[in-house]
């Protein structure tokens, strides 16, 4: 299992609604090949501040079967407005756990 980190700066008139798009958005990405599960997270201290963790089988069914689907493109064109830049966007292992 790979998890997919992504840190999302929303723009301030966006954030309140953000967890909606999110959800709207989200059959996008659940749909696609190798994903397990998706939670979205707000900061706190910095409410325009989202991580967005997504497990997926493998690496290469996010990097490459997502990112290039169609599906891709309107998970894209539903969140992607609401992004103040570029989200950053990591991938994780778990090796230990309590």
């Amino acid at each position: 299992m790979v998890i997919e980190v992504a840190q999302l700066t929303i723009n301030a008139d966006a954030a309140e609604g953000f967890a909606e798009v999110f959800a709207a958005a989200v059959p996008h990405v659940a749909g696609a090949h190798g994903f397990r599960s998706a939670q979205l997270t707000r900061s706190i201290e910095s409410p325009l501040r989202f991580v967005l963790l997504v497990e997926w089988e493998t690496l290469a069914d996010h990097t490459e079967g997502f990112r290039g689907s169609p599906a891709f493109a309107e998970w894209r064109a539903l969140v992607g407005p609401h992004f103040a830049e570029p989200p950053h966007v990591e991938h994780v292992e778990v090796v230990g756990s309590a």
